[in-house]
């Protein structure tokens, strides 16, 4: 892009939906085949041209603020730490000495995983003359509860949002994917020092001068924002729909795995698909079934793991099975398990 285009990423919440994982990393860095996901947004920031980037943090910003103030992404990157959360639309109020008057800027949010074509929602943005533009995602009807569903005129101006609409209810199986293009107008509808929101107190006063214009996004998008997600969003990697920079995927007859700078014994067997982090150890006749494991993870021989998460710092001696693990655990006979 021509004019060098800003962004904001929403890095601020505590990501309790995604508990125990956040408890010792932030919701920003939870590690999509092996790369936080915080890395694959400015990867895709970089790629469209975007130098200058400013996050609003406040849980474990130290984390964030460590891992990128300096980077390798061509990236400029700077930020708040939020004393106490203010909304999505607050965490912006304290961004706007970034943005000049006049300006077009983006705002993502730091769960949102996407292979969004944001050149083409930039250009539709600055055509369209509205205030607000926001990515929105066609998904199966059924669906549609989980979401921020859109509805939109013939010319893809938005008439009305349904907050998780039951299906019979919804009027549309568009929803909103937290990703935003906005005219620097946006902050005189925002005021100073109040937890204000996008959808519930910004979004209600553009509708009304039909100011919030929507590009499509045909392109892969998720956020990993639940457990549930989470895992989904893993697999889409290894399915192919989802397209980042990661490790190779290691082929076995009835698997496949990523993994970073690990030792895994010649005689594991893999089943589906897995990611190992770093530093890992994995034992003699482990079998690792469609499950996720951080760095630095001990399992110990003849271990049996499937449909797990496991953080980081973790050792593990007895088999688990559909169980998601916290950082800093031994796992031995005390600890129970569900089979699955």
């Amino acid at each position: 892009m021509s004019d060098n285009i800003k962004a904001m990423i929403m890095a601020a919440g505590v990501g309790s939906r995604l508990d125990p994982l956040t408890q010792f990393v932030p919701k920003p860095l939870v590690p999509v085949a092996n790369k936080p996901v915080m890395d694959i947004l400015l990867e895709n920031l970089s790629a469209v041209g975007v130098k200058d980037v400013i996050a609003n943090t406040y849980y474990l910003s130290e984390q964030i603020i460590d891992r990128y103030k300096v980077n390798n992404f061509g990236i400029n990157f700077n930020y708040i730490k939020e004393e106490s959360l203010s909304g999505t639309a607050g965490g912006l109020k304290k961004c706007q000495y970034f943005f000049k008057e006049g300006e077009t800027f983006l705002v993502l949010s730091a769960d949102g995983l996407s292979n969004a074509d944001l050149k083409k929602g930039i250009e539709i943005h600055k055509k369209s003359n509205a205030i607000a533009t926001i990515g929105i995602k066609q998904i199966p009807l059924e669906e549609v509860s989980h979401f921020g569903v859109v509805v939109t005129d013939e010319e893809g101006f938005i008439t009305e949002f349904q907050e998780k609409p039951s299906v019979e209810l919804a009027k549309s199986n568009f929803i909103n994917t937290g990703i935003y293009i906005f005219d620097y107008k946006i902050f005189e509808y925002i005021p100073e020092n109040t937890f204000y929101d996008f959808a519930k107190n910004v979004f209600p006063q553009l509708l009304a001068k039909r100011a919030i214009n929507t590009f499509d996004i045909s392109e892969y998008w998720s956020d990993i924002g639940t457990l549930e997600q989470y895992k989904i969003s893993t697999q889409d990697v290894f399915n192919n729909l989802c397209h980042f920079a990661h490790g190779e995927i290691v082929k076995f007859p009835e698997g496949s795995y990523i993994s970073g700078n690990s030792e895994i014994d010649s005689t594991v067997e893999f089943i589906g698909n897995s990611t190992i982090g770093d530093g890992c150890k994995v034992g003699k006749n482990v079998v690792i079934e469609n499950s996720i494991l951080w760095d630095n993870i001990t399992i110990e021989d003849n271990i049996v793991i499937k449909d797990c998460v496991i953080s980081s710092n973790c050792t593990v001696g007895v088999d688990l099975y559909s169980q998601i693990i916290g950082a800093n655990q031994s796992i031995h006979k005390e600890f129970t398990k569900i089979q699955g």
